[in-house]
This record gives C-alpha cells, sequence and structure tokens, in this order.
C-alpha cells in the first residue's frame, strides 16, 4: 500500500479532529475505494442512490475493462475494450462498467422528471449528443447522436420550470437551445451576444462553462467572466445587466471559480390558499483568478489564486455586490451545499488555473462557509477544516450524498492516465465528513414522509421523524436539495430550498415526532423532478428521503 494512503487511514481512523502544529481542524475523511478503474471527470447521484461518473472516452486506456465481448469498433481495424464510465455504489463500494459510445470530454448534463441523467455534448464526435442514464439495476448509456443543433463543449445545463433543460454556451458557441427536442421551440437554436461580450480571447475565453442559477421569478441568471445577466430565455430577452464584480478578477474557466445559489428560504403566509412568500435569490460567487493567468501558468508563472467572495441579491431592486475573502486562495474548487444550508469549498489550487499542467500548490483543506453568521464584529464565516492526503486538481468533482456525506473524486491534470507525473492521475474515491459528524448531539431520522414520496406544488405535507431527547423547536427546519451534475468546478442546478414548516411539533401515538407544512408553491422555486428531502435539528441532519415534485 502507498505510504500515503497507509497515513492518511491511520489518521482518520483514530480521531475526528485533525491537528496540524498547534492548528486543529474539524471534519474528517475516509478513503471509499483505491480505484474505481476511471478518473471521475464528471459525477451524478442518481435517485437509486448510485453514483454514475466517468471521463473523457477518447484519450486511450483507462484502468478498467469492459466486460467481455463488449467492445466497441471504432474503425475497421480496431476496438476499445476499456469502460470510460462507471457506476459505484456507496453502500457496498462496487464498481459496475458501463459503456459509453461517444467522447464525453469537458460536457455538461442535469436530470429529468422522471431522475434520468440527460447528458449533453463533449469533444469532436460527442459535441452534438446527448445521452442518457436511467436509475434501473442493470441499466447503461443511451445515446442520441444528433441531440443538440450546436456542438456543444464547456457548455453548462439548468432544469427549468417546465422541465426541459436548457444548454447555455461552449467554446465558440454564444448561443443557447433546449433539450431533449420535443416541440417546434425547441429546434430553435438562441443567439446570447453575452457569451461573446465576456470572452477575454479566443484561446483564453474565461467564460466557459458559464454559471446558471434559476432565479425565483422563473427567469436565468447567467454569469460569464467578471459579470451577470438576467435572462428571459423564452423570448431570448436580457432583462437585466448586473454591476461587474470588484476586484478584476475572471471567475469562469480556464480562470475557474465556483458559484452556488445560497438556500431559497420559504416562509409560511396566513392565506387560506397555503402560499408562501416568495423568497430573494441570492449568488455566491468565489475564487478564479486573473484574467492573464493562464497564457502565464503556460509559460511556467503561476500567479496566485484569488481569495475573494461576492455576494449579490439578483432580485433586489439595486443589486451590488457584498465582497469578503476567504482564508485560502482556491482556483478550481467545488462548491457544495450541505443539507443544513452551509456551504462546503473543496479541492482546487493556490495557483494556476485549468487546464494541463498548469496548476501549482493543492489546497488540502476545504472551507466551510456559514451564510448566515453575523461578522458584522469582523469575524468571518468562514471555517477551515480537515486536510486531505490527496491533491484534487483539474478535473475533480465532488458531489453530496443522501447521508451527509461528500464523495470526492478525479483529478487528472494530465493528457493521458499517467501515474508517475508531478500531479498522478487520481483513480480514488474518498468521503469527506463535514463537522455535524462529529458533534456530541443525536441525529434526527425520518420515518416517514406524508401524503407521500410523491408530492404536488403547495401540497400539505407532513414530516414523522424520530429523535433521541427533546426537540428544541428554534433549532429545527427542513431542506429540500435537488441532484446536481458536478464537473469543472461546478455543480449544475445545485439547488437547497428551506421549506415553510409551522411552528409547532406533535408526538404521535407511536412516541415520534411530526411536523407539518407545506411543498414549495411554484416550479419556478423548486423545477420538477427528484429532490433529497432532509430534517436539521441543531445544525445535524437527518440522512435523506428522495422524494419527487410535480404538477399531478
Amino acid at each position: 500500500m502507498d505510504p500515503k494512503i497507509l497515513i492518511f487511514m491511520l489518521l482518520v481512523c483514530c480521531s475526528s479532529v485533525f491537528n496540524v502544529g498547534a492548528q486543529s481542524y474539524q471534519g474528517k475523511w475516509k478513503l471509499l475505494k483505491r480505484s474505481i478503474g476511471v478518473s471521475a471527470m464528471h459525477m451524478a447521484l442518481l435517485p437509486n442512490e448510485k453514483i454514475v461518473t466517468f471521463d473523457r472516452s477518447e484519450f486511450g486506456p483507462s484502468n478498467i475493462t469492459l466486460p467481455q465481448g463488449k467492445c466497441i469498433k471504432e474503425d475497421s481495424k480496431s476496438s476499445d475494450c476499456y469502460a470510460h464510465s462507471v457506476e459505484f455504489d456507496p453502500a457496498t463500494r462496487a464498481v459496475r462498467p458501463l459503456t459509453i459510445l461517444s467522447d464525453t470530454w469537458c460536457s455538461s448534463g442535469a436530470f429529468s422528471i422522471d431522475g434520468t441523467l440527460v447528458q449533453s455534448g463533449g469533444y469532436r464526435l460527442g459535441e452534438k449528443v446527448v445521452r442518457y442514464f436511467k436509475p434501473c439495476m442493470d441499466c447503461d448509456w443511451e445515446e442520441d447522436q444528433n441531440g443538440l443543433l450546436s456542438p456543444r463543449w464547456h457548455a453548462s445545463n439548468q432544469v427549468l420550470p417546465d422541465g426541459k433543460i436548457i444548454v447555455v454556451g461552449g467554446r465558440y458557441q454564444f448561443t443557447y437551445e433546449f433539450i431533449p427536442k420535443l416541440s417546434g421551440s425547441d429546434r430553435i437554436l438562441y443567439k446570447l451576444p453575452f457569451l461573446k461580450e465576456t470572452r477575454y480571447s479566443a484561446l483564453v475565453p474565461n467564460n466557459l462553462y458559464p454559471f446558471l442559477h434559476l432565479s425565483t421569478d422563473g427567469n436565468l441568471f447567467v454569469f460569464a467572466n467578471d459579470r451577470g445577466i438576467l435572462l428571459d430565455y423564452i423570448n431570448n430577452k436580457v432583462i437585466r445587466s448586473y454591476p461587474v464584480t470588484p476586484g478584476g478578477i475572471s471567475r469562469n474557466y480556464p480562470s475557474t471559480g465556483y458559484s452556488v445559489l445560497l438556500p431559497l428560504k420559504l416562509f409560511s403566509t396566513t392565506d387560506s390558499d397555503n402560499n408562501t412568500s416568495t423568497p430573494d435569490a441570492e449568488v455566491l460567487i468565489c475564487g478564479g483568478t486573473a484574467p492573464d493567468s493562464n497564457e502565464k501558468a503556460n509559460v511556467g508563472v503561476f500567479v496566485p489564486a484569488s481569495k475573494s467572495c461576492g455576494r449579490l441579491i439578483i432580485t433586489a431592486a439595486s443589486p451590488e455586490w457584498e465582497m469578503e475573502e476567504m482564508p485560502i486562495n482556491r482556483v478550481m474548487g467545488d462548491m457544495i451545499m450541505l443539507p443544513t444550508g452551509d456551504v462546503l469549498i473543496i479541492n482546487g489550487a493556490a495557483k494556476g488555473t485549468a487546464g494541463w499542467g498548469v496548476a501549482r500548490d493543492p489546497v488540502l483543506n476545504p472551507v466551510l462557509y456559514r451564510p448566515d453568521a453575523r461578522n458584522s464584529d469582523g469575524s468571518t464565516r468562514f471555517e477551515v477544516l480537515a486536510p486531505s492526503l490527496i491533491p484534487r486538481l483539474y478535473h475533480s468533482t465532488a458531489h453530496l450524498l443522501s447521508d451527509g456525506r461528500v464523495l470526492v473524486g478525479g483529478s487528472n491534470p494530465n493528457i493521458n492516465y499517467n501515474f508517475s507525473a508531478l500531479y498522478p492521475t487520481e483513480l480514488s474515491l474518498e468521503a469527506f465528513y463535514p463537522p455535524y459528524f462529529t458533534k456530541k448531539k443525536p441525529r434526527p431520522s425520518i420515518v416517514a414522509v406524508n401524503p407521500g414520496l410523491k408530492i404536488g406544488y403547495k401540497q400539505k405535507i407532513s414530516l414523522e421523524f424520530t429523535l433521541e431527547g427533546s426537540v428544541i423547536l428554534s433549532d429545527l427546519f427542513v431542506t429540500m436539495v435537488a441532484p446536481s451534475f458536478t464537473t469543472h468546478s461546478i455543480a449544475m442546478n445545485q439547488r437547497l430550498l428551506v421549506l415553510a414548516f409551522n411552528n409547532e411539533v406533535k408526538k404521535t401515538s407511536s412516541g415520534n415526532y411530526l411536523v407539518e407544512g407545506y411543498a414549495p408553491e411554484t416550479a419556478a422555486l423548486a423545477p420538477p423532478g427528484y429532490y433529497q428531502l432532509f430534517l436539521v435539528h441543531e445544525a445535524i441532519p437527518s440522512k435523506g428521503k428522495w422524494i419527487q415534485i410535480k404538477q399531478f
């Protein structure tokens, strides 16, 4: 066994608090699988609790083969017998090789209403392909070779209120379109000049993988390079332009920063229709680097990444950026919404940019960001957490699991699989345990969701749960998390809602607890599809329950 892995395993099994010198860090790590056979460039969690992950598919051999007889013929003289996608079961750690036919390098994805992963674009022969993976026991990839109108490489996806998926941008593509192609409007290519206006240069765009967040009014926030707009995608009209982020930092690929839509907090009103007030939508964007950093990194000069973060209420009448600083410089980080509403920032490097071999100084410590922490006294919303021993640089990923852990994988800043490079190709998967796992407080457990796991908008729902000890009502809330598709430091369609629940906890005849409230009012707040439902008590989340919300 690799000595660093042995040391790492000893550390994580012996303590939930890391001590480095005089510094103590909360959280812990666990190695789940030394090799899954592929480097996890893209990752998604399906409603059946299986992880689907994949790499690019035209770079040569991976470290796992397809089942016998399933080799893919590339031409009349050669075939590819290696898998470039796998299904991983976090519960058993089993790996199942999958067959992917087209090149998925730097592609995008989101989920359909029925929980199917809809995955789009890629490189060369994969650039117009739409792929489908259903959450069933023996399913494999299905591909529509002409699913896109325009080639999409480094594009971004977002689920919309009608369940369709919008695909925005890509290298040399200043347009958007909708998938799947179910109506006439889906077969139209819509121009978006904003994507060309925000390009730094043709070779170093700094606006690829744009950040997409569905606003609470149903319009789409699009951020590229250093600024954002609000897009009415139905009428192909920019209805708002937002201020440029201060500081002269580029935030998108290859100067890769990271972004989330902060929790949408739904509150009950007193009217007879069970309406909830529409919350403000606020985005958080962090990291990135100077616009010319990629050019400098390509000649061996590695510029420090940015520490800056900006918050913007995109629904405000006169929005202005609220700026703050992270404790660590970081480019290529992943931002993961935790069930508690806190934000985990993980992976990445302190210098350089995204790209082949152009980053240095891996950032091993995750950082926790508490959006609601008061910092008027000069304190920070950030907390540095326990470090990993495995660098996760270009082409690394992270994803929330239903049990509250964060799965971390990937990292391959090399053109092919290379295990002797400065930063070797990484085939492992780790789990990071956020600090709520180490608190000495009881964990709630959801027993039942009524009227069931399929709910409609504005529907009254109740959660029956168990908890050792007494319930502190002021420290109890329920969150609903949309499953994301993660790649290149962007978690597409990531969304967390704090549901509107009555200010009361009841006891059931069986001795359990019961809370009652309402599902989100509109599809603009929660697009139809599957979500993970969590109950949080004293900042400790239950395990998630999968529910499906749609118009019944």
